[in-house]
């Protein structure tokens, strides 16, 4: 597969298996007319490769060099995983590494596990940037280590107001919303894709 075939296989993944429509409230305490939950394709056998390898194309794409990949659980362990094992099968490993919402409060005590060190550069990955609050609890857990962000990823942005929460990092999402929800077949009599519901931050 071309890096193009592995995005458009992706996408119609993401729109197949994670979108739901109805009326739901988001993390943030908005009300939406529809829910994406990512964890039906990072968790699913063909999107967690397709997520790894098309990460990878986008860091090629862009230039982005890191010694690490992660961000906070549990939306972006999922992804983290499938980045560092397609690294792997590339030749140029790229750890993961998990940030805790709080650090232990036991045995080490840490909130970012991994093995990361201070001046990393680390790519932050998350599922769905909405406001990006769970995206800069990542950010600065690794910055309050030592570490330096290289760039920051998420599957789907959904231009609520994350891109510009995030406007001193390279922001790079694989889709926006507006990517997501656009029916290819352009038919407007066609069911919404199908799946089921719930992202927790």
């Amino acid at each position: 597969m071309t890096p193009q075939d592995r995005r458009d296989r992706l996408l119609a993944l993401l729109r197949e298996r994670a979108v739901a429509f109805g009326d739901f409230t988001l993390a943030s305490g908005r009300k939406s007319t529809y829910y994406i939950d990512a964890r039906l394709v990072t968790l699913h056998p063909e999107g967690g490769y397709l997520i790894g390898r098309v990460i990878l194309d986008m860091m090629a794409r862009h230039g982005i060099e890191a010694d690490a990949v992660g961000g906070l659980t549990l939306g972006a362990d999922p992804i983290a995983v499938s980045v560092a094992v397609a690294s792997h099968q590339e030749r140029r490993p790229l750890p993961a590494f998990v940030v805790r919402k709080e650090a232990k409060s036991h045995g080490t005590g840490r909130r970012v596990e991994g093995g990361l060190k201070p001046g990393a550069r680390v790519l932050i990955v998350d599922d769905v940037v909405t406001t990006a609050g769970s995206t800069l609890q990542a950010i600065g857990a690794v910055e309050e280590m030592g570490c330096r962000v290289a760039a920051v990823m998420c599957l789907i942005d959904r231009a609520e107001g994350g891109a510009e929460a995030l406007r001193d990092y390279p922001f790079h999402p694989l889709f926006t919303v507006a990517e997501l929800l656009e029916r290819p077949e352009r038919n407007p009599t066609a069911a919404p894709p199908r799946g089921t519901s719930d992202r927790t931050p």
